[in-house]
């Protein structure tokens, strides 16, 4: 197996000396799948008796908003309880193995790992090494351990809610998504927000398409492709579920006249006039909430955010609506519905399904 010297960790605060990472303990290969090669995190050992925090990706962060939302969460609990960062940028799943082993090796505070790509090495490290915290944002492992803590999001109540925006707004009654994966996860995403957008116009038909490929969540060019396709369909408003490849998606929008949703931030600013609304995930709030919980001895369990928690939720509900460059802002009717359908949906009067659950 042909491998690549190891990358080294991003610190975003004072960090300690590192050691050269060694090879990978062969169970943790297999937990994670292997590969064809490695780039993984050095060792990167607290100073003595000080609090440290190791956030390891998925994939490099780059203009992947969700991940930089991570790694906000991260620097922010760091700096309230008086702990270093440090940043582990994994690129496939063999580099996410190696990271995590040089982050126990390392025994920081805790161990953050973002995202679903954490599930398998998740399920087996933490058993391993029950002395050492791990967190695992939205998402947690099956057969959790008593050192994982996990904290999740409802994101199809917050798409639930963008559909009844596009329900109501789009012209020719045909939307769309492009999505990252075609996954029952990221299903959340786009069967809620086609939910919402029948549950305001029921003649409205929606269509998603997927990025896929090696970098499916910061390809833009493959992003912009399906948008491109959707909107040769007729389609005029499309929901972009593609995290760093979004722009492509806007891109499309903008030269055609369609309008589309943006992930996780706002990105209204990014193509004003482009962007009705966003599909908001407030994730650096809550990663940094369980840390601040680990490092006081608070651990285990899963905590899951909803609308509800304010976890999750779109832009229209926000306080600083008419500042947030988004389109729907023109429309205190649409506004007025999506307010409603929150507190319907927060009252219990209405369920939105949600595809993880089958």
């Amino acid at each position: 197996m042909r491998t690549t010297p190891p990358a080294f960790p991003r610190a975003a605060s004072r960090l300690a000396a590192s050691a050269a990472v060694g090879a990978l303990l062969s169970l943790l290969l297999a937990a994670c799948g292997g590969g064809a090669s490695t780039a993984g995190g050095d060792s990167a050992a607290p100073a003595a008796g000080g609090k440290s925090i190791i956030l390891i990706t998925p994939n490099p962060v780059g203009a992947n908003s969700f991940l930089r939302l991570g790694v906000e969460g991260g620097e922010a609990a760091a700096k309230e309880i008086g702990a270093t960062f440090t940043l582990y940028e994994s690129k496939d799943p063999t580099s996410i193995a190696k990271n995590v082993d040089a982050a126990v090796r390392a025994k920081p505070t805790v161990i953050v790992g973002i995202g679903f790509n954490f599930d398998d090495v998740f399920a087996t490290v933490p058993k391993q090494h029950p002395d050492q915290q791990f967190l695992q944002v939205d998402s947690c492992a099956k057969d959790q351990a008593a050192n994982l803590t996990c904290v999740s999001f409802k994101e199809h109540e917050a798409a639930y809610l963008a559909g009844i925006e596009a329900g109501l707004l789009s012209e020719s009654g045909k939307i769309g998504v492009v999505a990252a994966l075609d996954s029952p996860f990221i299903h959340r995403w786009i069967d809620p927000f086609f939910a919402g957008a029948k549950s305001v116009n029921d003649k409205v038909t929606g269509t998603p398409l997927y990025v896929g490929g090696n970098n499916p969540f910061s390809d833009p060019a493959r992003a912009k492709s399906q948008a491109q396709t959707l909107i040769g369909r007729g389609v005029d408003v499309i929901s972009a579920a593609a995290s760093g490849g979004n722009q492509g998606v806007f891109e499309a929008a903008a030269a055609s006249g369609a309008k589309a949703f943006g992930v996780d931030v706002n990105q209204c600013p990014s193509s004003p006039g482009i962007v009705i609304d966003n599909v908001l995930k407030r994730v650096d709030v809550a990663e940094a909430a369980a840390i601040k919980d680990i490092a006081a001895g608070r651990t285990g369990g899963v905590k899951v955010y909803g609308l509800a928690e304010n976890g999750v939720g779109v832009v229209a509900l926000d306080d600083d609506l008419a500042s947030s460059q988004c389109t729907v802002a023109a429309n205190a009717e649409v506004v007025a519905k999506v307010k409603q359908a929150r507190d319907d949906i927060v009252a219990g009067k209405v369920k939105v399904a949600d595809p993880l659950a089958g």
